[in-house]
């Protein structure tokens, strides 16, 4: 219980400092994200209804990758406990939202994973897994494709690239092999063929300090070159950028790349991306039950606006749809570019913006 607690002290204390060095630590000053708004003829985001709710049930992963602003890895013992999916479950069964998107982590290595997917998918809702791959090779764990194909569960699978010495140098060694491996498992079981109901999408993040390029022209190069090299497809690709939060934030910071790296969201700032953004649309929810904005804000731990419900128990509906937003800097994030959301590029193709 006492390393539980120093755990969850020193969690707060990095989190304290990761927001002051994002809102304060810059000569000369840098615009806020707001000012970037009102600058565009822009008001201050608010919310547009709940399409999705997007459940973080823990930070227990079997990888540690480089980029993740979870600071999730095998270490981790924060964990959704029955009573909080049990809420959700409860929020869902109440209230007409479409889609659960569960995350982590590795979501899959939850306690309560496989219920919350069969409990969602009896309501009806699309159900969404943001899975790593390499769980589905692992022990305990290789029946999960049976599993998520037997309940229609959409698959978004990270790939950061489709050359093997990329991807290990952001998700650590082996973890290509693993993932291809668990990409044909997929694909035998129908996810990502043609024609198929079985929705299987890939997600690139930059493997450095750069934005995405167009994910169009990506996807099509992850196409062509996962068929020829594995024979393996897929539904779409993702783009999303990297946040400038936890590990890849403090990367930013070793190599002396984080000024850069914001001077560059914040010049690549699309005013045509601000309508799609995620948080406009989504209550982001992590593990204990608390309400957040986005999964970004949740790291952060910068929760709603103090008028609104804190906890998934209090959970009301109609003042989560048309609630303001909170922001900060690291929301240039989003909207430099194409911008980036859980669904990829948030601009159409046709309007994007270069990189």
């Amino acid at each position: 219980m006492q390393l539980s607690l120093l755990r969850q002290q020193s969690e707060l204390a990095n989190t304290a400092r990761q927001r002051e060095v994002l809102e304060d630590e810059f000569t000369p000053p840098l615009p806020y994200f707001t000012e970037a708004l009102s600058d565009n003829g822009l008001p201050r985001l608010t919310a547009t209804g709940i399409e999705v709710l997007q459940i973080n049930v823990g930070k227990l992963c079997n990888q540690t990758c480089t980029h993740c602003h979870v600071d999730a890895g095998p270490d981790r013992r924060e964990s959704m406990s029955r009573a909080t999916a049990e809420a959700i479950i409860d929020v869902l069964a109440r209230h007409d939202i479409p889609t659960l998107d569960i995350t982590g982590g590795a979501p899959e290595m939850n306690p309560n994973f496989r219920w919350l997917v069969e409990q969602a998918t009896l309501l009806g809702r699309r159900v969404i897994d943001r899975c790593n791959l390499t769980i589905l090779m692992a022990n305990g764990y290789r029946d999960l494709p049976e599993f998520l194909a037997q309940h229609e569960v959409e698959v978004v699978a990270s790939l950061p690239c489709y050359l093997e010495e990329n991807c290990d140098s952001q998700r650590g060694d082996g973890v290509f092999k693993r993932s291809i491996d668990g990409l044909r498992r997929l694909n035998a079981l129908g996810y990502g063929q043609p024609d198929s109901p079985r929705t299987l999408n890939l997600v690139y993040n930059p493997v450095g300090p750069s934005l995405p390029p167009s994910q169009a022209a990506l996807e099509a190069t992850y196409r062509s070159e996962l068929k020829s090299r594995y024979d393996i497809v897929f539904t779409n690709l993702h783009t999303i950028t990297n946040l400038p939060i936890s590990r890849f934030l403090d990367d930013l910071l070793r190599s002396d790349q984080f000024d850069n790296y914001m001077q560059k969201l914040i010049e690549s700032f699309n005013p045509a991306t601000v309508e799609g953004v995620m948080c406009r649309t989504m209550v982001s929810v992590d593990w204990e039950g608390h309400l957040f904005d986005c999964d970004f804000n949740q790291m952060l731990n910068i929760g709603l606006s103090p008028e609104q419900p804190r906890h998934i128990s209090d959970f009301d509906f109609e003042s989560l749809a048309s609630r303001g937003i909170q922001t900060g800097r690291h929301c240039f994030g989003c909207t430099a570019g194409n911008g980036s959301s859980c669904q990829g590029a948030v601009v159409k193709i046709g309007t994007e913006k270069p990189a």
